[in-house]
């Protein structure tokens, strides 16, 4: 491998007869000082005091005397500078908090690029003052109060640093202005050391301010990791900045920056398109996998840079198994855990307590984590599972004191869960606490080490939550701490502990900053990702930025190039991997980063270009058949004896795995809370109510008088059956209420119908719901077979027998019509006309029956009329029609019991 450009210094610095151990070097991170550290180890001959190494940001701390402040602790001070600002009226911390953090970062900029504060903020609100979108001449409270906040931004910036200042803590920004104060004033600190500054790229005003003080002082050195090629280039943006400090610094007036020639040197750069994120994780588990069978590529010279890392948990499950040594030099954020997800679960269940309790949805989703598993299982019970099989077979939309009550062996639990007084912030930290107590002494006694972890940093989160909520007032809401809550846990991470000198190293671009490898894969080379594109999280305008010299996203976009170019420029293998499919709110495209490559002549030996994507094989699988023996010919032979159903006999002709499941297994759909009545439910209100309001006149014939009288009680009957129905919802507001109402109306509708029939015809009522069966008469069988089926309503018009079926959903004339019997029973679109059959041959085998017909009222086209069962136009039910049925019947069933047929799969 090339010359590391760490190694390159060291050994410079040894040409230049430099004492390395009276240097104190300054580098961008912490990281690459411990493999300089480590570069240092190798170079010696006898054992040393280590030099100093220190990371830019703090060397200058210790220059400013000024310490960095945690970002909770900035937001908060903010706050309060806010609060104590001379604004007529001000947001409340939840509502600050969506804009607070592009503040704070405006405020860093501005101190970071040493602007006067007075001058950019004034600037600012004059600008605002004759943009604001009003063209009226008084302007309304809303433009007002916006204005009212630009107008006062110096005074929350001087009220802020001072605070700060005070306590010799800041931001980065401000550590910085400070730290150029300090040598302004003839600073003492690091004034006798040779320091050396290596590898840095984008420095802001007070970075490259304090770099030129102490180059200019004559006894400092500074090495830039550059490429001649890029460095050379009057265009390409990887040299964009050292190319300026070339041109301005006073230092460089008769000097020259130096770049190496790495770039050109022969190279293999493999470029790959892959289809969303899990196949480029899939993809460079393939490649690490190549690389570790290769004897010529060593692993320990292997970096996996993810410029998306959020990346990082699917490449982790790609990683091949037989790679024993991976570091790890990035955290995992706490808001992409599923602890995370359990506590903002927990939030949510107290955020949504209303006078009527904590809503279902709530308590299911919370109970149905697997930290909610783990915190109320015991021996003896399970209390998530109990409740949630309560909420669902009592419909409880929303669950209250008194029906927790009900579960009285889960007292404690519920008392972890539904405390009493869970008001303020300060209670659902300490709540929450409480739950990562009860954990651990889980998870210790399962001596589960990765889950202690996740804990303990939540612990630590909690405890910082808690440190700050003592000393401040305005965080009183739960709905304040839930911001709050959630900008910390997406600013926190979950650091990962390992050996950061061995075995392949995954990072992200910034980890990667002076570090070299052999062999570099770099995954979501997207564009929006890297570079990152024209985001702005800023309040002040892009010419704005472009007059004080702030960083716009051109000068963003530009360090990511130089990270990319830095990566690949020594490696002798490099993989770029890019999404062919992105979404947009990911990223875009390829980045120009490889059609630059891809259209580079001078690389044109180096770069291949492919486009890979999982192999896809479309076989179609076999019809699943189950044979009829053991079990399963024994359930058959109990569930004939128990009675087929016209409906389970549907279910066979529609899919014979349907009657399987659904009739012999006994899997129904899952029972669950009804926020939106259920196509079922919503039938057995209509059908319960028809009962109901029909039961006093059976056997008598319908008078006008009868039923107006009847239609007047619609409105309590359903009212009955509802709460019969779905005991814990409430039908006097919301969906429940429009349903009920349609319910209301179609019965009143239906009655409307019946007064104007009993007009023109007579009509008696004979039964309702009357359950009836027969045997079936089947001598190929071994066992008995009986036929049973509940009738809606039998009545006679004008002493024409009729068999009635309700139906609540939408039914067509083409549903009960049949030209040809086989359709019967092979077409489930005959369905409707089946079970008329078979009810109209349950009721004669139980009744002198001449002829009749049957048919469906369709509640949902209730105008249509009565749709009869017709066959060849004739709709008359009579001993030739059920003898052609029973034959029908009779090969069915036959076919389902015959152990010869196994029940097989129909596909559509």
């Amino acid at each position: 491998m090339h010359t590391t450009f760490l190694e390159h210094v060291l050994k410079d610095l040894a040409d230049k007869q430099l004492d390395v151990t009276n240097c104190t070097f300054v580098l961008p991170s912490k990281r690459s000082g411990t493999f300089l550290k480590k570069y240092i180890a190798q170079s010696l001959e006898t054992s040393i005091f280590s030099p100093k190494v220190l990371s830019i940001q703090d060397f200058i701390a210790q220059i400013s005397g000024v310490s960095q402040a945690s970002n909770l602790e900035l937001l908060l001070q903010l706050f309060e500078a806010y609060k104590k600002s001379a604004l007529k009226q001000h947001d409340d911390f939840a509502s600050f908090l969506k804009w607070g953090q592009t503040l704070l970062q405006d405020f860093n900029d501005i101190d970071g690029y040493l602007i006067p504060a007075k001058e950019i903020l004034n600037y600012l609100s004059a600008i605002k003052e004759l943009n604001h979108w009003s063209l009226q001449k008084d302007k309304t409270e809303l433009i007002e109060n916006y204005l009212d906040l630009w107008s006062n931004l110096e005074g929350i910036y001087h009220s802020l640093t001072t605070e700060l200042l005070d306590h010799k803590t800041g931001y980065q920004g401000l550590v910085q202005r400070k730290a150029v104060e300090e040598i302004k004033k003839g600073s003492q600190v690091h004034n006798g050391e040779t320091i050396v500054f290596v590898g840095f790229n984008a420095l802001n005003a007070a970075e490259s301010t304090i770099i030129q003080h102490y180059l200019e002082r004559g006894n400092a050195h500074i090495y830039w990791d550059i490429d001649t090629y890029f460095l050379n280039d009057p265009i390409h943006d990887a040299g964009l900045f050292i190319r300026n400090y070339q041109r301005n610094w006073p230092y460089y007036k008769n000097r020259k920056i130096e770049g190496q020639e790495h770039f050109l040197q022969p190279k293999r750069i493999s470029i790959t398109g892959a289809p969303k994120n899990v196949a480029q994780s899939k993809y460079a588990g393939q490649l690490l996998q190549h690389i570790q069978n290769d004897s010529t590529v060593d692993l320990k010279q292997t970096a996996l840079v993810l410029a998306d890392e959020t990346l990082l948990n699917p490449v982790l499950k790609s990683i091949p198994t037989s790679i024993g040594e991976v570091n790890i030099t990035m955290g995992l954020p706490l808001n992409k855990t599923v602890l995370y997800a359990f506590f903002q679960s927990y939030l949510e269940l107290q955020l949504n307590k209303s006078d009527r309790g904590w809503f279902h949805k709530h308590v299911v989703a919370f109970l149905s984590n697997p930290y909610a598993a783990a915190l109320l299982r015991s021996n003896q019970s399970n209390f998530a599972a109990e409740l949630i099989e309560q909420i669902n077979s009592h419909n409880w939309l929303f669950v209250n004191e008194s029906m927790l009550s009900r579960l009285k062996d889960h007292q404690k639990a519920i008392q972890l869960v539904f405390p009493d007084d869970l008001t303020t912030p300060t209670d659902w930290i300490h709540q929450c606490q409480t739950i990562i107590q009860q954990l651990k002494e889980t998870y210790q006694q399962e001596k589960n080490a990765q889950e202690l972890e996740y804990l303990y940093r939540f612990y630590t989160l909690f405890n910082q939550l808690s440190q700050f909520l003592e000393n401040v007032a305005f965080v009183s809401e739960l709905k304040s701490i839930k911001t709050l809550f959630k900008q910390l846990a997406s600013m926190e991470t979950l650091d990962f502990i390992g050996e950061p000198l061995s075995g392949l190293q995954i990072m992200g671009m910034l980890e990667s900053r002076n570090l070299d490898f052999e062999t570099v894969i770099i995954t979501s080379v997207n564009e929006g990702i890297l570079p990152s594109g024209k985001s702005n999280n800023s309040f002040i305008p892009f010419d704005v930025k472009r007059a004080y010299g702030l960083p716009t996203y051109k000068e963003k976009d530009a360090i990511y190039v130089y990270h990319f170019y830095r990566l690949i420029q020594r490696a002798k293998n490099v993989y770029i991997v890019y999404n062919t499919e992105p979404d947009v709110l990911e990223g875009g495209e390829k980045s120009r980063l490889v059609t630059q490559l891809l259209t580079d002549e001078n690389l044109k030996p180096f770069v291949t270009h492919q486009i890979v994507s999982p192999e896809v094989r479309i076989e179609q699988p076999p019809l699943t058949q189950i044979p009829k023996n053991g079990q399963l010919l024994e359930d058959i032979k109990n569930f004939a004896l128990n009675g087929f159903s016209p409906t389970s006999l549907t279910n066979y002709i529609k899919n014979p795995m349907d009657f399987y499941t659904r009739n012999i297994l006994k899997i129904n759909d899952l029972e669950e809370v009804e926020e939106n009545i259920a196509a079922n439910t919503f039938g057995t209100i209509v059908h319960d109510s028809l009962e109901t309001l029909y039961t006093p006149f059976i056997s008598q014939v319908l008078t006008k008088e009868a039923l107006s009288k009847t239609k007047t009680q619609i409105s309590d009957v359903v009212k009955h059956q509802f709460l019969k129905q779905l005991p814990g919802i409430d039908i006097g507001k919301g969906k429940f209420l429009l349903v009920y109402n349609v319910i209301v109306k179609y019965l009143q509708n239906f009655l409307d119908k019946e007064l104007l029939d009993i007009q023109r015809n007579q009509i008696k009522i004979l039964a309702l719901e009357t359950k009836y069966e027969t045997i079936l008469d089947l001598p190929d069988l071994s066992f008995p077979i009986k036929l049973k089926g509940t009738l809606d309503r039998v009545d006679e018009v004008d002493g024409v027998l009729r068999i009635i079926d309700y139906k609540t959903g939408k039914v067509e004339p083409k549903n009960v019509k049949i030209s040809d019997w086989d359709e019967l029973i092979t077409n489930y679109d005959k369905a409707k006309a089946f079970q008329l059959l078979c009810y109209a041959y349950l009721y004669a085998k139980n009744h002198d029956f001449d002829s009749g017909v049957a048919g469906i009222y369709s509640f949902k086209n209730l105008s249509q009329g009565l749709f009869r069962f017709t066959e060849d136009k004739n709709g008359i039910i009579d001993h030739q029609t059920l003898a052609k049925f029973e034959q029908q019947l009779h090969t069915l069933v036959k076919e389902i019991c015959n152990v010869q047929i196994p029940l097989t799969e129909k596909v559509d």
